[in-house]
This record gives structure tokens, C-alpha cells and sequence, in this order.
């Protein structure tokens, strides 16, 4: 049952890669849809940050990693360069860590 679930989303996933190269250059030269393309990693990065930061298996789980992406956000919106938001990031769960949290 596994490997035809597997199957069906690989094909999925080849057929929509497929219409990618059927979808006329007019629609993709228009400029919402430039900028829909180009918000598209954004989001989905943005998804895989939370289901990281919150996930425990199959539970939501509030931890460390939570205020350290919440220190790292602030960082990052004071312009710190990105090793500086990293090392925030970092040194905020350890220190969350070592306290007991």
C-alpha cells in the first residue's frame, strides 16, 4: 500500500513539473505572475521554519527552538548581518537549554 502511495506522488509531482513546460510564455511573461513565482520559496521556506520549530513527531511542541527563531527574527529585523542573526539564534537555545527550558 505504501509503494502505491509513493508512485501516485511521484507521478504527481512528474505530471505537474510536466505542465510547467505546457503553460503559454504569455501567462508567465504578465507581472502578478512574476511575482507570485517569485514569492514562492519564500513561503514555503517559511512553512518548513515553523513545522521544524514546533514539531515533535506528531505533537506541537513549545521549546527553545521557538525563542531562538523568535531572537533570530529579531535580529533580523534590526539588519544584523546573518551570522550575527545565527550566532542569536544559537547562543538564545542555549542558553534556554542550560537554564532548563
Amino acid at each position: 500500500m505504501i509503494w502505491a502511495a509513493v508512485l501516485l506522488g511521484s507521478a504527481a509531482c512528474y505530471a505537474l513539473k510536466a505542465l510547467g513546460f505546457v503553460v503559454p510564455e504569455r501567462v508567465l511573461d504578465k507581472p502578478l505572475m512574476a511575482q507570485l513565482v517569485a514569492m514562492f520559496p519564500v513561503a514555503l521556506l517559511a512553512a518548513l521554519l515553523a513545522v521544524v520549530t514546533v514539531a515533535d513527531g506528531m505533537s506541537i511542541t513549545v521549546d527553545a527552538r521557538v525563542a531562538a527563531v523568535a531572537a533570530a527574527a529579531v535580529a533580523l529585523t534590526l539588519r544584523a548581518p546573518f551570522l550575527v542573526v545565527v550566532v542569536v539564534g544559537a547562543a538564545t537555545a542555549a542558553i534556554i537549554r542550560a537554564l532548563g527550558g
